[in-house]
């Protein structure tokens, strides 16, 4: 399952890329546009919100169409961190990370995010986003990108990132 960023939707182009690269390695994806965006706004709601949305979808799908599958949650930004912050609660075996929002608008830092994930995670993250590079540790692999925030730049280098990410956590 992949989430969207806070100012857009799950058509980002770094979004696409890491479904095509989930296409490739026989993984279903399932976009997710939070309620907030289905109503036509723009302005996120608090984290709450979203956290509460995001599990309620969650468990929609794990019991219905997805039944039986193992989830890899993630998403773009405020996506990424709403999978993070709902990895245990979900059950997800890992978490994709797209242009994570390491350090907020105000200057607090969003690290205890990222490490209480829980999960093996990737992070993917423009060389030069202005909201911070994490560093990798324990099971966080972090890969850096040519590309800002948005993550337009390369998006090949944004898919392949995701296909060896993916074929090494589902190796058997």
């Amino acid at each position: 399952m992949l989430g969207h960023g806070a100012g857009g939707g799950v058509a980002a182009r770094d979004l696409v890329a890491a479904t095509r690269a989930a296409h490739a390695a026989g993984v279903s994806v399932a976009l997710v546009e939070q309620p907030y965006r289905v109503a036509g706004r723009r302005s996120s709601p608090r984290a709450p919100v979203l956290d509460t949305a995001w599990t309620a979808a969650v468990e929609q799908l794990i019991t219905g169409p997805l039944a039986e599958l193992r989830l890899i949650a993630g998403g773009r930004s405020a996506g990424a961190r709403v999978a993070c912050r709902t990895a245990s609660a979900t059950g997800a075996i890992a978490v994709l990370c797209l242009a994570f929002p390491l350090v907020a608008p105000s200057g607090a830092s969003r690290q205890d995010e990222l490490d209480g994930a829980g999960v093996p995670l990737l992070v993917v993250q423009g060389a030069s986003d202005r909201f911070g590079l994490p560093e990798p540790a324990g099971e966080r692999s972090v890969v850096v990108v040519r590309s800002d925030h948005g993550l337009k730049s390369d998006v090949g280098a944004v898919e392949s990132a995701v296909a060896e990410w993916l074929a090494a956590l589902l190796a058997p």
